[in-house]
């Protein structure tokens, strides 16, 4: 062993640290298109204290941390762009406390999506999390830290339900942000001065989230999933709207594929709510249903779709099955773009997906889920691809950038953006914007060590 694994094994324990090669190949790679980059160092740490050993060691040495949740992301954020050690927090699991009455549940970063959600099935029947939609291994504090979204986006962004967080800075000390730095409660950040801000949406970069509290919302008794169809994209935003005003949905989905043909060219758009009774239940359906989108009905603008149990099932499924067909194009592979963009951008964000697409020879699968009560929607991109095929690959890419360049046109957003969104960001951002993140960044990691290569100006 180097010095390097030595130190790290005193540490964790010779069991949670490796440099074998097969093991350094899964660390240095993610299933998007990304090129990947070796990692030298895997460790996994189970304590705050583990994390905050560390990091105190790579800033001696100068050694490049790279924080990885459950390595889902696809776009390459979480690869050793510059090698060193990549830090697992997988271990980190422990669901500390669940507040029933104030509904937020304290628990360790590396807690996975599936784990708390049958942590509160079991346990707090009565309470659930915003699940977003990716596998159940994805961690929360990989979710909040890329400001993600789940299928109560109504409420938000994920990242708007964190709490009280503690957090390992880059020169290795613990801080606790919000409530929790001066208080046994983790239920809030206001009215405190908004810290939460140099670590969220940062990749890490700034530090690595090791507990957070995460806000919890009540859980209905029974769940159901309208699906409304519409042919002009340009309906699309008004029928968000219309929902929206409403407060009766907990999530709002509007989708369009290629793939099977019978949804090409259509806008599917999934409404599901809830309610604890079955008249409450029936309420809302007619409201949605018959007040709110029966004027489309009417006008033939719009229709429902006769959604069978089967379907109403995988539509309702937490978290939602993924429309995309990985193997489209055979080999398994998909990536996606994401954006948070006005409502109103919509149709041109499906227009231009659907352009972009078909240059690629790539069959569309275009997404938009409204978060907030129209504040904004979170719009993707999906391109499949076939991971044993470079140029297929490499296509793949190509239509991911020009989606990139897309949503910079539209005045949106690019969303958990990789390396190639980033450098458009910074390069289009109001330069004062840009050199007080860098100042930020400068600040709390004077070494540079934390995920380098993200959020830098080359």
């Amino acid at each position: 062993m180097d010095p390097i694994s030595e130190s790290l094994a005193g540490i964790v324990g010779q069991d949670y640290v490796s440099t074998e090669p097969e093991e350094l190949y899964i660390y240095s790679r993610d299933l998007g298109t990304a090129e990947p980059h070796q990692a030298d160092y895997v460790v996994a740490p189970k304590t705050a204290e583990e994390v905050q050993a560390i990091v105190k060691l790579a800033n001696k040495e100068k050694i490049p941390v790279v924080p990885l949740g459950g390595g889902v992301s696809l776009t390459g954020i979480v690869m050793p762009l510059h090698g060193g050690i990549v830090l697992d927090l997988k271990r980190m699991d422990r669901i500390i406390e669940v507040n029933n009455r104030a509904r937020y549940a304290v628990l360790e970063a590396g807690v996975s999506q599936g784990k708390l959600a049958a942590y509160l099935e079991k346990h707090h029947p009565n309470l659930i999390h915003s699940e977003p939609g990716a596998p159940p291994q994805a961690t929360i504090g990989g979710n909040v830290v890329i400001h993600g979204q789940g299928d109560l986006a109504l409420y938000g962004f994920n990242s708007d339900m964190v709490g009280a967080f503690e957090v390992v800075l880059p020169t290795g000390e613990l801080c606790k942000i919000g409530s929790c730095s001066l208080s046994p409660y983790w239920f809030s950040r206001p009215p405190l001065p908004e810290l939460g801000g140099l670590f969220l949406g940062w990749f890490g970069t700034t530090g690595i989230i090791t507990k957070l509290a995460l806000k919890l919302y009540p859980r209905r008794r029974m769940r159901d999933v309208e699906m409304f169809l519409v042919e002009d994209a340009a309906l699309v935003p008004d029928v968000a709207y219309k929902l929206t005003h409403l407060e009766m949905a907990e999530d709002i989905v509007a989708w369009s594929q290629e793939v099977p043909p019978m949804h090409r060219g259509l806008h599917n758009i999934n409404i599901v709510f809830s309610g604890d009774t079955e008249k409450e239940l029936e309420f809302k359906r007619e409201v949605i249903c018959e007040d709110t989108l029966g004027e489309y009905v009417r006008t033939g603008d719009g229709g429902f779709v006769d959604l069978q149990p089967q379907m109403k099932g995988r539509i309702l499924s937490r978290p939602q099955i993924d429309r995309v067909t990985a193997d489209i194009k055979k080999g398994g592979g998909f990536e996606y773009v994401g954006a948070i963009i006005p409502v109103d951008t919509y149709p041109e964000c499906w227009r231009e997906g659907v352009e972009i697409a078909e240059r690629h020879d790539i069959a569309y699968t275009l997404l938009g889920r409204v978060i907030g009560r129209c504040h904004a929607m979170m719009f993707s991109w999906t391109y499949a691809f076939n991971r044993a095929d470079m140029a297929s690959i490499q296509q793949a890419r190509q239509a991911l950038h020009e989606s990139d360049e897309l949503i910079l046109k539209l005045g949106g957003v690019p969303w958990k953006p990789g390396i190639h969104a980033q450098k458009m960001i910074v390069d289009s951002m109001e330069p004062n914007t840009l050199k007080l993140m860098m100042k930020m960044k400068e600040v709390l990691d004077p070494n540079g060590i934390m995920n380098p290569g993200n959020w830098e100006v080359q």
